[in-house]
């Protein structure tokens, strides 16, 4: 794929570079990218920055890993930067080698340069084989091995992706070192779009939330409006809003679409009891799997419920 270094037009996509780097991985899942100039970019910021102003027409960032979690960073970026929408999500299987410049031994490792996501998923391996290494955090997957070969480089290894092989002169001392062998990252797709992607039946809407008031059964206010209308919720993570000691927002991922009768009718109620709401989109599900849920939830039910009270606000003469 081309990688633009400046002056994009409008049809750009920025990721985490450099070229190599699983969120390229993932960009190269999205067939409407297929052909068009790529940004490369140094953190998550700067990507959704491309999109806030205009550089870019959308961004690849990792949002979720299913081994550590959320990803702070991007879920604290998409709280502070109005406009965006998520339209896209994908899956992107995960796994690592420790890499050094030729001549290195694995003995010989005493500080690990990696950037922190990739650090968590490969610790285990890390504290059993190296016991006594020292961590130097890299702004991506990529630039942790790349930086072994500058000049004032303190590192004497680096965790990167299995294809740093294929860009660099490299010695691989140990390969396969994530601590889950099915470990995925999984990535989504941001945009300043409004256009909502339509219904397929398997699909995800994001949310952020902010509770009106810290007090008893205040979170259990906010869970019940989707409990009440058969909303699943696959993801729930609190972040500190930043303010001041002990407030939080939460980072919700759902199953279903906005346009769903019931996901609709859980946002009207969200709203009503916590007013500081982010919609952040509602889009397809990577993994393609439809949303089950009782058949008292189905879109005629509610339908039929408020015909029913118009009816008896409006009775007919």
């Amino acid at each position: 794929m081309p990688d633009v270094a400046s002056t994009p037009d409008e049809n750009t996509y920025s990721y985490l570079g450099p070229a190599g780097t699983f969120t390229e991985a993932a960009l190269r899942q999205v067939p409407e990218a297929v052909g068009k100039p790529w940004r490369s970019v140094n953190n998550v910021g700067e990507a959704l920055a491309d999109v806030t102003n205009g550089r870019s027409i959308a961004a690849m960032i990792a949002i979720e890993n299913s081994v550590e979690g959320g990803v702070s960073a991007a879920q604290d970026a998409l709280a502070t930067m109005p406009g965006l929408r998520i339209i896209g999500e994908y899956l992107v299987p995960v796994n690592f080698v420790l890499v050094a410049r030729p001549g290195t031994t694995l003995a010989g490792v005493n500080i690990i340069n990696a950037h922190p996501v990739a650090y968590a998923q490969s610790r285990g391996w890390l504290e059993h084989n190296l016991p006594n290494h020292g961590h130097i955090p890299a702004a991506s997957n990529i630039s942790a091995a790349t930086s072994l070969f500058e000049v004032n480089s303190n590192a004497d290894a680096a965790v990167a992706p299995p294809g740093i092989v294929d860009r660099l002169d490299i010695a691989v001392l140990a390969r396969n070192i994530g601590d889950n062998p099915t470990a995925v990252t999984r990535f989504v797709l941001v945009s300043r779009t409004r256009t909502l992607p339509p219904p397929t039946r398997a699909d995800k809407t994001s949310l952020i939330v902010e509770l009106p008031t810290d007090e008893p059964g205040a979170l259990l206010a906010m869970l019940e409006q989707f409990s009440t209308r058969g909303v699943n919720l696959s993801l729930l993570e609190s972040r500190p809003i930043g303010d001041a000691l002990g407030r939080y927002r939460f980072v919700v991922d759902l199953d279903g679409h906005i346009a769903e009768e019931r996901v609709a009718d859980a946002l009207l109620g969200l709203r009503r009891s916590s007013p500081h709401v982010i919609f952040l989109g509602s889009y397809p599900r990577a993994d393609q799997q439809e949303t089950k849920y009782h058949s008292r939830y189905n879109d005629e039910i509610f339908i039929e419920a408020r015909q029913w009270l118009h009816s008896l606000r409006e009775p007919s003469t």
